[in-house]
């Protein structure tokens, strides 16, 4: 589910579930005539988002008297989902990366819409799926570079460093994080550019760069195929592999919850049967 509490008149007001409804507001907005301004974004609740609920209930939803209230599960929620445009949109991916700041949408999104298509991450399951994982590697696009210094790395003949300051040379890099020479060897070769020198932080600081090499990192480990099944946890162990002490990937839960968002914002019901291998 994608808010946590009531949003509207005596609800509870959670800032990201206000922003969530404020998004889904506008992504309905033009159903609505005459076509209401589009509300800021804040995160605050405020008379204009409690009147476009309000407009919204009325309007489309078919409430005699609107209570001005988004509850989880709820009519209004159901319909302001299902009454979103079924294009990929900045705001939606606003929506799933609901922490991101615009600047930061605005700086993948375009290169997100074309890389995805040109790499077929290009049905609402493997979008969603991918994005998630996404989210969850980048905090919301909010880190390119790991935040670590690298140096857990150093040693790690898995990935390829066999030399002293690999570790901290190949840090995780690109939305998805992709570490150790060997991968950056293995990427570069692929699109003909070494990304062994000083050119491998490019992975962090080239947006284009950073969405292509998670798109590669993706189809080279065949994980389309996983999230056709619908499998979050080989989805995720093919990103982040297990943690010895729990077995499952490190941060799985919020994996876990930004698939079921992504889900939301892609229109995907998630009551419908799983996949079968």
């Amino acid at each position: 589910m994608c808010i946590k509490a009531s949003v509207g008149q005596n609800g509870k007001n959670l800032s990201e579930d206000v922003k969530t409804v404020q998004l889904l507001l506008n992504l309905n907005s033009a159903a609505i005539l005459p076509q209401p301004p589009p509300l800021n974004i804040t995160g605050k609740m405020d008379e204009p988002t409690l009147s476009a609920i309000a407009q919204f209930q009325r309007d489309i939803v078919g409430a005699p008297v609107p209570d001005s209230r988004v509850d989880p599960g709820g009519a209004t929620l159901l319909a302001l989902q299902n009454g979103m445009p079924a294009d990929f949109s900045q705001d939606k991916v606003a929506g799933i990366m609901i922490n991101a700041t615009a600047d930061r949408v605005r700086r993948y999104y375009t290169f997100l819409v074309s890389q995805m298509k040109d790499n077929g991450i290009d049905t609402p399951l493997r979008m969603a799926h991918f994005l998630a994982q996404l989210g969850h590697e980048s905090g919301e696009f909010q880190f390119s570079e790991e935040i670590a210094s690298g140096q857990a790395y150093e040693g790690r003949v898995d990935l390829g460093n066999t030399r002293t300051g690999d570790g901290v040379r190949f840090k995780g890099r690109g939305l998805i994080q992709v570490t150790g020479r060997a991968n950056y060897t293995s990427y570069g070769k692929d699109r003909e550019i070494d990304y062994t020198g000083d050119d491998r932080t490019l992975l962090a600081t080239d947006p284009k760069i950073a969405v292509d090499v998670s798109c590669w990192f993706w189809v080279t480990r065949g994980i389309n195929a996983l999230a056709d099944k619908d499998d979050v946890l080989k989805v995720s162990v093919k990103i982040n592999g297990r943690n010895k002490k729990t077995g499952l990937p490190n941060g799985f839960d919020d994996r876990k919850a930004k698939l079921a968002r992504a889900k939301f914002f892609l229109k995907l019901n998630q009551n419908d049967p799983q996949p079968q291998p």
